[in-house]
């Protein structure tokens, strides 16, 4: 089943908290667990009261919705330990048409690859038929490559170099040690000589037979005899294939693991060598094998956006993301979708109030939590129903919510503001930081920021503290300006601050800031229109 995530915006309050779970609840009815509420930003103090208080569990943090490497389905890794013959890597290739294998350490990490390019090298390897030689090899395994049979079997690995007797015997005799291995056609003579030299094996090549002369003297100075139906040039090539695999494997492969984005495992196979990546656990161990077919797969994650329309205010990687619905009461904002989609914009105070509505259109109650959960959402986004922008939507889902919560909405509604505007022991970057949209307005990139306060003495005893955040802020974001509301409930005013270019800051307001705004309570109903509005005649001017 193809999950599809509820996210709020970046900077979570609230409603877009209570939101994506009260949508979440009521998708679930008809698709249970399907639909997942998420969040891309830490829960400030408010929204933390109003989980606490009604035993809701938060929405599951995920920073970006990019789709990563844990999101594909891999297909069987082939990949085999670096102590296997080469020529069993070739095998399985051969076998699964499969163009690279894995080769990885005891730990089972990825050590390197073994691929055509690979195995050519080794076969081209035969050419110089002098530097012949096989690292330590069970002598059963040698006969198996070589499809030969052992005939006398006195060292159980052998190790050393490979001598092919097509010099004089006495040329081949003065190089050979007690480790190394001949390789002989039928010829008796040259085979007893080279046995009684007292070498490590003896193959016999062409399907020349051991006879008893041989036979008896290999067992009696206690050399392996060996015979296969290969000729000497065919021995040559295949010894070079019994090498281990770490001894013909290439290293350098790419590693990438889970948490790496798909934009960037598209990158690094492409720039490969091997066109593959190997994808690894969080132990280093390997998990999988990424190739340029796997990369074509679909894998974007289906979101539902809820509270914001913005591409700015999104959760980060939305671009690559599939957005099937949208769910908000705010201003209409730039963000295109790939097909056409569900799009529900409603301008009530809250976008829990859209979801509460949703409930009593379909005939359904909520549980107490998730009831309460969306009570808080409408309280807080409309500031206990004080706020400009309540309508009669809201307290109509507020009498629909109040009594299965067993709450007043009243005492809640106060206990919400109490907590948002909790700000002891806060800096001043992280105030800020908790309530911020960034806006696109006529020609300018506008970060806004609201923060509620007990009083304006709070705000107005950390001028030089708040100028020099909100510089910091729009630096940041790259805004041309920054502006944050400092909102007083009970005086029905709002201070304002900004930073970025004085003189256009000037024109806008007309004075030096901070400055109190009588009646400014919203930052989209009261603020937001009355800013863009400034913009437009500034830009005609």
């Amino acid at each position: 089943m193809n999950q599809i995530y509820c996210f709020g915006h970046r900077q979570p309050d609230t409603d877009s908290i209570a939101s994506v779970i009260g949508y979440a609840d009521f998708k679930n009815r008809s698709e249970p667990g399907r639909y997942v509420p998420a969040r891309c930003g830490e829960i400030n103090g408010e929204s933390r009261f109003m989980l606490d208080r009604f035993m809701v569990e938060a929405p599951v943090f995920i920073p970006s919705v990019a789709p990563t490497l844990a999101d594909i389905t891999y297909k069987p890794v082939f990949a085999l330990p670096q102590d296997i013959p080469t020529v069993d890597v070739a095998t399985l290739m051969a076998k699964e048409g499969i163009r690279n294998v894995v080769i990885t350490d005891a730990a089972g990490k990825p050590a390197g690859m073994i691929g055509e390019h690979a195995l050519a090298n080794a076969c081209i390897g035969t050419i110089h038929l002098a530097e012949l030689a096989v690292r330590p090899v069970p002598v059963e395994t040698l006969a198996r490559i070589l499809n030969a049979d052992i005939v006398v079997s006195a060292h159980p690995v052998l190790e050393g170099r490979v001598y092919i007797a097509i010099d004089a015997l006495q040329v081949t005799l003065a190089r050979m040690t007690a480790q190394d291995i001949a390789v002989v056609g039928d010829n008796e003579p040259a085979q007893i000589a080279l046995v009684s030299a007292g070498i490590a094996a003896l193959i016999l090549a062409g399907g020349a037979p051991a006879g008893k002369r041989v036979k008896a003297a290999a067992e009696q100075r206690r050399v392996s005899l060996i015979t296969t139906h290969l000729d000497a040039f065919g021995v040559g090539k295949m010894i070079n294939l019994a090498l281990p695999a770490r001894e013909v494997m290439e290293t350098g492969v790419p590693v990438l693991t889970f948490a790496d984005t798909i934009a960037r495992a598209r990158q690094v196979v492409a720039g490969s060598t091997f066109r593959a990546a190997c994808v690894v656990t969080g132990d280093g161990t390997l998990a999988g094998v990424l190739t340029r077919t796997t990369l074509l797969d679909d894998v974007r994650r289906s979101v539902v956006l809820l509270d914001h329309n913005e591409a700015s205010q999104a959760v980060p990687g939305i671009e690559e993301a599939d957005v099937v619905e949208i769910i908000d009461h705010h201003r209409l904002g730039a963000i295109t979708t790939l097909r056409p989609i569900r799009f529900f914009n409603d301008p009530v105070g809250a976008t829990s109030t859209i979801i509460a509505m949703k409930y009593m259109e379909a005939g359904l109650s909520p549980s107490r939590q998730v009831a309460g959960i969306l009570l808080c959402g409408i309280l807080s986004d409309t500031l206990a129903l004080r706020s400009s922008t309540t309508t009669h939507q809201d307290k109509k889902a507020v009498r629909f919510l109040a009594p299965i919560t067993g709450e007043d909405p009243e005492k809640l509604g106060i206990a919400l503001l109490e907590r948002g505007m909790d700000l002891s022991g806060v800096s001043v970057d992280v105030i800020l930081a908790r309530d911020t949209k960034l806006f696109t307005l006529p020609e300018k990139n506008v970060q806004i920021a609201q923060v509620m306060v007990p009083s304006f003495a709070w705000n107005r005893e950390r001028d030089a503290a708040i100028c020099a955040a909100l510089e910091k802020a729009r630096s940041t974001a790259g805004a041309d300006f920054s502006l944050v509301l400092f909102t007083n409930v009970l005086e029905n005013a709002s201070d304002l601050y900004g930073a970025g270019d004085a003189v256009l800051l000037r024109g806008l307001f007309g004075e030096t800031l901070p400055a109190r705004l009588p009646g400014v309570m919203s930052r989209k109903k009261d603020f937001l229109p009355w800013l863009g509005e400034k913009l437009r005649k500034l830009g005609r001017a």
